[in-house]
């Protein structure tokens, strides 16, 4: 094996198909003047014939790249350094047929350029040229030479390695297109790798092309070709990536238009530069199928009636009236893209214009772990990396932010070792990443908070409303075919009341950490504003943001003091019956608006397709994905309005009664696991004695006999001892009272509400 160094080529060897090697060079290969060398770059392959040094020097290479592949480019070739194992010795067989796609160097030389002409000229060009299949034949520039290059499409007879271009070869050009066409439709001619959006890619090849293949079709059923489409989606899930991987699997050229790059600082200019890039478009479609991809066109085509810039409007006009003026025969598809669909202009969203939205919601368990594959595919991970588990605990994350997370968690790695040693990502690594990366939906959101996850554990007696809170809220999300066989729709809201200090919150918090949702707690504070109309804005954002990253629990705590009742006689509360009236709306859409969310086709296994019958079970299973639940508390609910109560809205009403005996020994179990308490104190007979106690007051006498027993002695202290639990009750008193519990029970008697 001999190593060459790739020098640039020598200007008498341009365009002669010769590549130029020393001795040392031509006897490990065994070759022979003349003969046909294949030489494998990191970018692709080149054919070219072995020629000897002028100077005889060995270790050096150069090669001409008149017949290479698209993907190899010149600037990154000089100063590589190759091996003989790269370059290998083919048969070169004279060729019969030759079929072809000659590439001009513009529209002009196509339109004025017989095609007789092309045939000839495009033999003529390849006469002595040793090519293969899928190579691309490239030309010095030569004056009246309208060819840009040729791309071989198929030979015969059929091989696998190369052949010769005779006088006797039958040259047939099967397609004719322009240089700019051509180099759009081969950039970066790399499959694009998408994870997670087959029903998005689905439904672009449906747009784009079924109208581009049968438009005999189309006219024959007297129904005009989709002229576009709107993709709708926030920030980082994949709408440009998908458009770029669709159009290359379809074959089509793409052209890009960002938005705000179209403004220009003169008037008329940026109406100048949108007539171009439609143009641009019009000319390469007559070619082959065109897709015009506008990025941001909420930055092109805002609302009108908001504002009053004329430039701005003539802008929207200039979009409207192009779109308009495409021709129904050409082969054109707009697509757009924005994470701001409210704010474009409704004379854009019409048929006619853009034909069909495409939601690209946040991504589903399953399409998360399709993503956490393909990002992880060329990442050393460690076999306790659990991509299922990731999947699950990163509700809220799109693509980009999946991205980010595997790039921190492998900094992880590295800052965990050195930079050499590093073997492989661990989990932990991931769980850190976790910390730092927050999914890019939750920033700036109303109501989004994390809070140290709670388990069920955690959380002391209380097992009965436990189990009711499982059966509402995980039991639908981690077995929803259990839902869906027994015919059975989950709650759409639930209400949690009892006496203040019983772990109404904490339940909430256990239960969106077990089934790991997205967590949206709104008080009073977030809500209410001095401006009219602004409370009822916010809570429809706190919704909207619930269904874009569902499965998601809305806390509404002491929803007392956020709603009203709107009883006769009750006056002054105008804010609070308007906010009423946005939840029992909102309460009654959940479901129905499911436009932030991908179809439920996309998360079930295979296993659980298997079990989906019929097409109502189906929509019911997609229901399940994309609720999301309300969970409020109160501990006053008779002062709740009574619509809000009814079945439909808040479903399940839940009494968290205060702890019992039992309650009340596991409470201080849990308090004290990381108290040191002596030998001597029973936690038996501490229960026994804080009656009236709630699980706050429990947990505060903990505190409390610990301060004391730190008071008592500060630096020898080790244990709590049984006196200090004793004089503790001397301090804290218990929070409930006897004429408390008689209100919850009256409200039995009077609503027949569970306790």
């Amino acid at each position: 094996m001999v190593s060459l160094r790739v020098l640039p080529l020598d200007p008498g060897d341009e365009g002669t198909q010769r590549c130029r090697l020393g001795p040392a060079a031509f006897s490990c290969l065994g070759a022979k003047l003349g003969s046909l060398v294949k030489i494998t770059l990191p970018t692709g392959i080149c054919l070219c014939t072995a020629w000897p040094r002028h100077d005889l020097a060995d270790g050096y290479l150069q090669f001409d790249l008149k017949c290479r592949s698209r993907t190899v480019k010149m600037n990154h070739l000089w100063n590589l350094t190759l091996s003989t194992d790269c370059l290998q010795i083919l048969e070169c067989h004279r060729l019969r047929k030759l079929t072809v796609r000659v590439v001009l160097k513009n529209h002009a030389m196509k339109k004025y350029t017989p095609e007789a002409m092309l045939q000839e000229l495009a033999k003529e060009l390849l006469r002595n040229a040793c090519v293969s299949i899928f190579q691309v034949v490239s030309f010095s520039p030569v004056l009246g030479n309208p060819v840009a290059c040729i791309e071989i499409l198929s030979m015969e007879p059929a091989t696998e390695e190369a052949g010769l271009v005779t006088v006797k070869t039958n040259v047939c050009v099967k397609e004719v297109v322009t240089l700019d066409w051509y180099n759009l439709l081969v950039e970066d001619s790399s499959k694009t790798l998408v994870a997670g959006m087959e029903d998005i890619s689905r439904s672009l090849k449906e747009m784009i092309d079924l109208p581009l293949r049968f438009p005999k079709t189309f006219q024959k059923l007297g129904l005009s070709v989709p002229r576009g489409v709107l993709l709708v989606g926030p920030p980082g899930v994949g709408k440009t990536i998908c458009v770029k991987a669709v159009t290359k699997e379809v074959g089509a050229c793409l052209l890009c238009i960002n938005g705000p790059v179209v403004y220009g600082p003169r008037p008329g200019e940026s109406e100048e530069n949108l007539r171009r890039a439609f143009e641009q478009a019009r000319e390469m479609s007559s070619e082959g199928p065109t897709v015009l991809f506008i990025d941001e066109i909420d930055a092109l085509c805002p609302k009108r009636e908001s504002s009053n810039n004329a430039p701005e409007n003539r802008l929207v006009a200039q979009l409207l009236t192009l779109i308009d003026g495409i021709d129904e025969r050409s082969q054109v598809v707009i697509i757009a893209a924005t994470n701001r669909p409210d704010a474009l202009d409704p004379a854009l969203r019409r048929p006619g214009r853009i034909d069909r939205e495409v939601i690209i919601g946040t991504p589903t368990v399953s399409q998360r772990k399709s993503i956490l594959q393909l990002i992880t595919s060329g990442m050393p991970v460690s076999s306790d990396v659990s991509l299922l588990e990731l999947a699950e605990i990163t509700t809220g994350y799109v693509g980009a932010d999946l991205t980010a997370l595997c790039r921190e968690a492998a900094l992880q790695a590295m800052f965990r070792a050195s930079s050499e040693s590093v073997n492989a990502v661990n989990m932990s690594d991931f769980y850190e990443a976790l910390k730092k990366i927050r999914p890019s939906s939750f920033r700036s959101s109303i109501g989004l908070s994390d809070f140290k996850p709670v388990t069920w554990d955690q959380i002391g007696g209380l097992g009965n409303v436990k189990l009711k809170l499982k059966q509402s809220i995980e039991w639908p999300i981690k077995f929803p075919e259990a839902f869906v066989r027994m015919g059975l729709a989950r709650p759409k809201g639930i209400l949690l009341y009892g006496p203040s200090g019983c772990a109404k919150t904490t339940l909430v918090k256990a239960a969106a950490t077990s089934c790991h949702c997205s967590f949206l707690s709104v008080s009073s504070a977030d809500l209410f504003s001095p401006y009219v109309g602004d409370s009822e804005k916010i809570l429809s954002q706190v919704f909207h943001q619930a269904r874009a990253n569902s499965p998601a629990i809305v806390f509404l705590d002491e929803i007392d003091s956020i709603l009203g009742s709107r009883s006769v006689g009750k006056t002054g509360h105008g804010v609070q019956e308007r906010v009423l009236s946005v939840l029992l709306n909102e309460l009654d859409g959940i479901g129905l608006k499911v436009t932030e969310r991908r179809g439920r086709k996309a998360e079930m296994d295979g296993d659980c397709q298997e079990q989906i019958k019929n097409n109502k079970e189906l929509e019911l299973q997609e229901v399940f994905n994309k609720d999301v639940m309300v969970v409020a508390a109160t501990n006053r609910p008779d002062m709740l309005d009574d619509a809000l109560l009814r079945p439909g809205r808040l479903d399940r009403i839940i009494y968290v009664p205060p702890p019992d005996q039992k309650g009340r020994l596991s409470i201080l179990r849990i308090c004290t696991e990381r108290i040191p308490i002596d030998s001597e104190v029973s936690l038996e007979d501490i229960a026994a004695r804080a009656n009236l106690f709630s699980g706050a007051d429990l947990e505060n006498l903990c505190k409390e006999a610990a301060l004391l027993a730190l008071q008592e002695n500060q630096i020898e202290a080790t244990a709590v001892k049984h006196k200090h639990f004793v004089m503790s009750f001397e301090t804290v008193k218990p929070s409930l009272t006897p004429k408390e519990l008689e209100f919850y029970e009256r409200l039995f008697t009077k609503h027949k509400w569970p306790l």
